[in-house]
């Protein structure tokens, strides 16, 4: 498996993942969630992310399929709470109302998904693997993840140097860059579920 290392590879699907899962332009989130009380473990975020990756990486197809699931419709529902969060982002409104029973935890929901291991992250995933050796996928994924942690470790020492003022502008900026993936993703899979429904119908 190590012979079919490359660092090209290794280096073009880490670019790609890190483009993907944008946890610098997550930052905002991060900073708003744990100003609304919500505890936030930076390594529980990075592990249940790898293990997301790792699942995905080798049963995701399988896991879709057993459910009688496309690709196209799991992206639809990740877009959409991506849509949503980003409302949330730019209108300083709260969608997600949180009840009696709403844990105080965020790390699974939102931050590991759909934030880093979302939906437009793993359809990505299963893109490269077709494209490059195994190991250099899996390794991408691991350095990935050590980047996920340190950042949002880091993330109130970011808010510190940047000042409130830049982060706020920064939530505004990254909730329409937001709001633009959730459409795109939307717009992109939505035309393929058609196009396969039209075809079955045919």
């Amino acid at each position: 498996m190590f012979s079919e290392f490359s660092f090209r590879q290794f280096i073009s699907a880490f670019v790609v993942l890190f483009a993907v899962i944008d946890i610098v332009g997550s930052v905002p989130v991060i900073l708003k969630l744990k100003k609304n009380g919500k505890k936030i473990s930076a390594g529980k975020v990075a592990f249940w992310s790898f293990l997301m990756f790792i699942a995905f990486f080798y049963i995701g197809e399988f896991f879709l399929n057993l459910f009688k699931l496309d690709m196209s419709s799991f992206a639809i529902a990740g877009s959409l709470i991506i849509f949503i969060m980003a409302l949330e982002m730019i209108l300083d409104i709260e969608i997600f109302r949180e009840g009696p029973d709403t844990p105080k935890d965020s790390v699974f929901v939102p931050l590991v998904f759909p934030l880093i291991a979302g939906a437009g992250a793993l359809t990505t995933l299963l893109t490269i693997r077709a494209q490059f050796a195994d190991i250099n996928v899996l390794l991408a994924i691991v350095a990935n993840m050590i980047v996920v942690y340190l950042v949002i470790r880091l993330a109130k020492l970011i808010e510190k140097k940047l000042g409130p003022s830049f982060i706020y502008m920064l939530q505004k900026f990254f909730g329409i860059i937001l709001l633009a993936i959730s459409v795109k993703l939307f717009i992109t899979n939505i035309t393929v579920l058609i196009e396969q429904i039209t075809r079955t119908a045919a």
